[in-house]
């Protein structure tokens, strides 16, 4: 997934590029709206993260949504912003932005809104995932469905099914996993997520989740 992020501040840059690096995307980086214009006019980005206040002005991320909407650009725009108050945000998403994130963020909910703008703008359901063999997670209710069927699954079983759903293709280590699935539990045992693995196994499909030797698991291959 090909991204292009329009950032002035170097510190925040860096932060973002190193955040969704580890998570396979392919960033590239413009410092000026006029730059982020050019770069998004020569290649085909997937999504676009634009920066409100930029070098050109305080509005700059707006005025440069308006003209990539008026030259034909469709692809998604994300507004990752310091201007938290109402009014930038009516401003931005009718600047022709499809969605609108405050800075400070939690990098789960930018990783989560980015991957639900790109699979909406392919024509994919915002609010369901596809996992091998047939399974459905919906984002909205909680739920693994087979056939429009939920499948029963305990809080824990969900969020760790729901954490490689999110990041299809980046394999996991077992303490990255208990990180972002157990969170502050910090006493969680390592093994604690091999069992829970072949808990989801047993329940759903082998092939729900494969293990990549040497580092750890990712969400099995669909088809």
């Amino acid at each position: 997934m090909k991204l292009l992020l329009v950032e002035d501040d170097s510190r925040i840059a860096k932060l973002i590029l190193d955040g969704l690096s580890e998570d396979d995307f392919v960033v590239e980086h413009a410092i000026n709206a006029s730059t982020g214009e050019s770069m998004a006019a020569l290649e085909a980005f997937d999504l676009l993260i634009l920066d409100v206040m930029l070098p050109e002005g305080h509005e700059a991320g707006f005025l440069l949504a308006r003209r990539l909407r008026g030259n034909g650009n469709k692809t998604p725009v994300l507004f990752l912003t310091a201007r938290a108050d109402i009014e930038s945000k009516l401003e931005g998403l009718d600047s022709g932005a499809d969605d609108y994130l405050a800075k400070p963020f939690d990098f789960r909910e930018l990783r989560a809104r980015i991957r639900a703008l790109v699979r909406r703008s392919k024509g994919e359901s915002r609010n369901q995932i596809r996992l091998p063999v047939g399974y459905v997670l919906d984002l909205i209710a909680h739920e693994i469905l087979l056939q429009g069927q939920p499948v029963a699954l305990t809080p824990r079983e969900y969020a760790l099914l729901e954490c490689f759903a999110l990041n299809p293709n980046r394999a996991f280590s077992r303490s990255s996993l208990i990180e972002r699935v157990w969170q502050s539990q910090s006493e969680v045992e390592l093994k604690a997520v091999d069992v829970f693995v072949s808990t989801l196994r047993r329940k759903l499909s082998d092939q729900i989740i494969e293990t990549v030797r040497g580092m750890g698991y990712r969400l099995g291959r669909l088809g």
